[in-house]
């Protein structure tokens, strides 16, 4: 039911978090156990079993017929009757992605400047990348919940300006285990924003251009993981690694009042609306 779609949508952003945890760790313990060529044939197994369930599991409501008409059908997008709500989940959706991946490529020299034993750079440097996607995969269901009982926007907002407030310690730890802890608590924030976006989605479109609206969610979320890593490298490169988690930062409160103010202008509207009726 769609009163339950954030806790859903949560659990099911909770599991793509931690294939996305998991898979790469399996890829590097697998092949020195079984071999890189019994990995690729474990992995297409796994895949497969996806397909079967699926296919099996999975049932559908059978679409509306279409009414048959002469005129030209409209565009997905051109169906909508408000795409502020929209852009603004987009525009979200990018600035997760932006914000996890924008520390990548600075990530193991800036650990290797925390961390006296260097031995344990790498390993340190991939636990930081693994601690925001494990306190996603931690609070992704319960801010879901959240959000079906305070709004999404609420959760939306909130999670962005925490997430903007935690990016500024970390441009000044001293330890990599600050650094680490601080990521999780990052990434506990963040767990709400998936959810929270493809329910927003979802209730401002009208029926039958679902995959459309939500295919340019994905690709602004690929947007996000291509423009991160790019920023990332350039700023950490010509300004100091400081430098990146500070932007990204500044990014992210300006996503937060971006949300604010489009969520108040369509409450006002709104009430305007039923004030008129």
């Amino acid at each position: 039911p769609k009163e339950r779609s954030g806790w859903a949508l949560g659990v099911l952003a909770a599991g793509i978090t931690a294939g996305s945890l998991v898979g790469p760790l399996l890829g590097g313990l697998l092949p020195p156990l079984i071999g890189i060529r019994a990995t690729f044939l474990l992995s297409g197994g796994v895949i497969f079993l996806a397909f079967l369930a699926t296919t099996f599991l999975i049932k559908e409501n059978p679409p509306a017929p279409k009414p048959t008409s002469a005129a030209k059908p409209k565009s997905g997008w051109s169906q909508i009757p408000d795409k502020r709500p929209i852009v603004a989940m987009l525009t979200t959706g990018m600035l997760l992605a932006f914000a996890t991946m924008s520390i990548e490529p600075i990530i193991t020299v800036y650990v290797q400047q925390l961390v006296e034993d260097q031995s344990k750079v790498t390993m340190v440097a991939g636990v930081v990348m693994s601690a925001a996607a494990l306190g996603t995969i931690l609070s992704s269901s319960w801010l879901g919940k959240l959000a079906d009982r305070v709004g999404h926007w609420n959760v939306v907002v909130g999670a962005l300006a925490v997430s903007a407030l935690l990016l500024i310690p970390q441009a000044f730890v001293t330890n990599g285990w600050q650094l680490i802890g601080l990521r999780f608590l990052m990434g506990l924030a963040l767990g709400g924003l998936l959810p929270c976006i493809t329910s927003v989605i979802r209730h401002n479109i009208p029926d039958g251009i679902g995959g459309n609206v939500l295919g340019l969610a994905i690709s602004a979320q690929y947007v996000g993981q291509v423009a991160g890593p790019l920023s990332g490298g350039f700023v950490g490169g010509h300004f100091g690694m400081r430098s990146v988690f500070l932007g990204t930062s500044v990014l992210m409160a300006l996503g937060a009042a971006y949300n604010w103010i489009v969520q108040s202008r369509r409450a006002r509207h709104m009430l305007l609306e039923a004030g008129e009726s």
